[in-house]
């Protein structure tokens, strides 16, 4: 098996995503800062880096801010999936303006997985993975608990379907995705079950 940490090899990063994408509620740089500060450190994500055409160990890193977001695209890292293998991650934000929210996307891509031995299809119409489901679940929640956010939403290229206000702080009956849905008593998680 080849290297699913290895920042230079580009198969890693294709293939999509399997993603947490989280609608910050604001669109304040404090904001998405607290959120991205929290994320990082509940998925334990080693390092912050500008550039997947280098190791780790061959580029400087840089800070994990909006800042460095903005300036660079993407935020890239390494993290420990379930199945205990190192992978490449990153993250990415979606500015809403001043009409809507901002969104913070953390990610893991497809090669990776792949390469890590991770399942995320088993041959139906779309791609899902109850474990990896489960374990962004718990990044979530502990993201939460740093930094409250409006929604919450797991799995194959997730960011956009729905928003927190379309959800009016209720779970579709049927779900494709997970749902990470803040409520009074907390943060409720409503897995993926259709």
């Amino acid at each position: 098996m080849s290297n699913p940490a290895a920042f230079r090899d580009q198969s890693n990063w294709l293939g999509g995503f399997y993603e947490l994408a989280i609608e910050v509620g604001s669109t304040e740089d404090a904001s998405i800062q607290a959120v991205l500060s929290a994320l990082w450190s509940a998925a334990e994500v080693r390092g912050a880096f500008a550039s997947t055409d280098r190791e780790p160990e061959d580029q400087e890193p840089v800070p994990c801010t909006v800042a460095s977001l903005t300036a660079y695209g993407h935020l890239h890292g390494r993290v420990r999936l379930p199945n205990g293998h190192l992978a490449v991650c990153g993250a990415v934000a979606i500015r809403g303006g001043d009409d809507s929210s901002d969104w913070l996307d953390f990610y893991v891509p497809a090669g990776a997985l792949d390469k890590a031995g991770v399942p995320y299809w088993d041959g139906r119409p779309f791609h899902r993975s109850a474990v990896l489901d489960d374990w962004l679940a718990g990044v979530g929640t502990a993201t939460f608990e740093r930094a409250p956010f409006s929604l919450g939403v797991i799995g194959w290229e997730v960011s956009g379907c729905t928003d927190a206000a379309t959800l009016a702080g209720r779970l579709p009956q049927e779900r494709g995705i997970g749902y990470l849905l803040p409520q009074e008593e907390g943060l409720l998680y409503g897995a993926a079950d259709d």
